[in-house]
């Protein structure tokens, strides 16, 4: 990916009134009637714990100057002229004949003091880097600024993730929410079960493209096999590339449901005892009814994935799916329905709450939290399990009333398989369906209005959902992904109050021609890719 730097040098030329600043810093009060700053060549000052954050703006603004750069931690209480910056918030002050001071409590602080740093300049006519007067303030409102890549489906390879994470830090977005198994493909390496990649990771074809504006024919196949995982060094690598980025990886390994893939891996750990029992990693996109038999065995093979990831992942989260898990399955096998008999179970709803405790029993004695779809609220939903929305917000009240933390991310503005609005005729520009334009997207209010004052807190953030069905290559993913992501890391991070469409649509106008220079294929109001329709089977 090109250097942010490289941003500057063919952006910032353009711009002549105040910055454009995309998600929306809290505050910025500009000083009138005094110089700029150039910033090329400063002096950096910094504690030796923030070297690494004060090396970013070094190599952002090349060359000669006078300039002096200060990087202060927030200590003691946490205000600088009043202003609390909390774990990941800044001031930046530039005025004239001093230095210029960024202050911060957290390395995350000074970094995301760096990302506006990089949107705040302009290119003078001399062709030095100028921050105008003034001072910003800024912090996130939620602490969960998410996006969600399935490579379930379709996998993109990690140099792609690369890209997706220096986009998001771009946007100060800070959690990856990383869709890693599915129906379709098991993605990660498991070296207790190497069958999960050696067979779970290809399936035999894919759909076939349809037609016009038509992603797949839902009958016709191509006949390849397609295949895909991450090695467990892979994961490594891109852990650490996301931490420097101050990006949390959050892993999802899909359960009770979505399991065909690693069923037919080792169907000992699906139902094998109903008929026509046949696993396979399946071609055909939707719901599959394999699923995980509640077994003793089952919870083995599952902790034991979860003693090879949870080490390689830091994040306090480990996703467990819990979503659009058929029950029929169940109904049909008798260990199961021992099961249900055994733990004093009403149905399959109780025993889907009974595995997803079990689950979550297992993670917690490997420190980690668990968090599911909506649906692990069925059959009664865990104290201390965090639920994602995406179907109904009901569910957030839900859980929000039985005291769990809530992360919003429903179909209705967060899902960016959903059309971004006009679009091509061919069928690459094909979609699972709806309609969710860039405006929808920036009037989300993850706050839903039924919840207490007190249960505002509650809601720990949103996030952007990547289903891949419809994203034969990365070309796709960015035309589906931006300018959305754009509006809903403003959503993510700036203050409810002042939210202005017709002032972000302003920016937005700047905002995309930094894309355009990291050649970023996002999605033009007329429905045409930025950079190439070029988005089909092998593209």
């Amino acid at each position: 990916m090109r250097s942010l730097a490289a941003i500057l040098a063919l952006v910032a030329a353009s711009l002549s009134a105040g910055p454009d600043i995309i998600p929306r810093p809290v505050g910025i009060a500009p000083l009138m009637d005094a110089p700029a700053q150039a910033l090329n060549g400063a002096k950096v000052l910094a504690p030796s714990g923030f070297a690494a954050e004060a090396a970013l703006i070094r190599a952002a603004f090349p060359g000669s100057g006078t300039a002096t750069i200060r990087l202060v931690p927030v200590t003691g209480p946490e205000k600088t002229e009043g202003f609390e910056v909390g774990p990941e918030g800044y001031t930046i002050t530039c005025e004239p004949g001093r230095d210029i001071v960024i202050e911060a409590r957290t390395r995350a602080g000074f970094f995301y003091a760096y990302q506006t740093l990089l949107q705040a300049t302009y290119r003078g006519g001399d062709g030095k880097d100028y921050l105008p007067p003034g001072r910003i303030w800024d912090k996130p409102r939620f602490a969960w600024r998410g996006m969600m890549l399935d490579e379930g489906r379709h996998f993109f390879g990690k140099e792609k993730v690369k890209r997706l994470l220096d986009l998001m830090a771009l946007h100060k977005l800070n959690v990856f929410h990383w869709h890693l198994t599915e129906d379709q493909g098991w993605r990660v390496e498991i070296k207790k079960w190497p069958k999960l990649t050696s067979v779970g990771a290809v399936r035999a074809e894919s759909h076939a493209l349809g037609g016009k504006q038509v992603a797949y024919d839902g009958n016709k196949f191509d006949g390849k096999p397609y295949g895909g995982f991450h090695t467990q060094d892979d994961l490594r690598e891109i852990v650490a590339y996301a931490a420097a980025r101050h990006i949390q990886v959050v892993p999802e390994i899909e359960m009770p449901g979505h399991a065909s893939a690693a069923i037919a891996a080792y169907p000992q750990f699906g139902n094998n005892d109903i008929p026509g029992f046949a696993p396979k990693v399946q071609s055909r996109w939707g719901v599959h009814p394999y699923t995980f038999s509640p077994s003793e065995e089952t919870f083995a093979f599952i902790d034991d994935i979860f003693a090879e990831l949870t080490p390689i992942f830091p994040s306090a989260y480990f996703h467990i799916g819990g979503d659009e898990a058929p029950k029929d399955q169940w109904r049909k096998s008798a260990f199961a329905q021992s099961v249900i008999k055994r733990e004093g179970l009403k149905n399959e709803y109780e025993l889907q709450s009974y595995f997803i405790r079990r689950v979550e029993k297992l993670l917690a004695a490997r420190g980690k939290k668990l968090v599911g779809w909506d649906e692990i609220q069925e059959g009664g939903l865990s104290k201390t399990a965090t639920m994602m929305v995406w179907r109904d917000w009901k569910w957030a009240k839900h859980a929000a009333d039985n005291g769990n933390d809530v992360i919003m991310a429903p179909t209705s503005h967060t899902y960016f398989d959903y059309s971004p609005g006009k679009r091509g005729a061919g069928p690459q520009f094909g979609v699972i369906g709806g309609n969710l334009p860039l405006q929808t997207v920036y009037s989300f209010e993850p706050i839903p209005g039924n919840f207490t004052p007190a249960q505002h807190r509650q809601v720990i953030g949103t996030q952007a959902q990547l289903w891949s069905e419809y994203f034969y290559g990365w070309n796709k993913v960015e035309y589906m992904a931006f300018p959305r992501a754009c509006a809903l890391a403003e959503v993510a991070w700036s203050p409810k109050e002042g939210k202005d469409w017709g002032d972000f649509r302003r920016r937005l106008d700047t905002h995309l021609r930094r894309l355009d220079a990291l050649k970023v294929n996002y999605h033009r109001e007329d429905g045409s890719p930025a950079v190439t329709d070029r988005m089909g089977l092998g593209e």
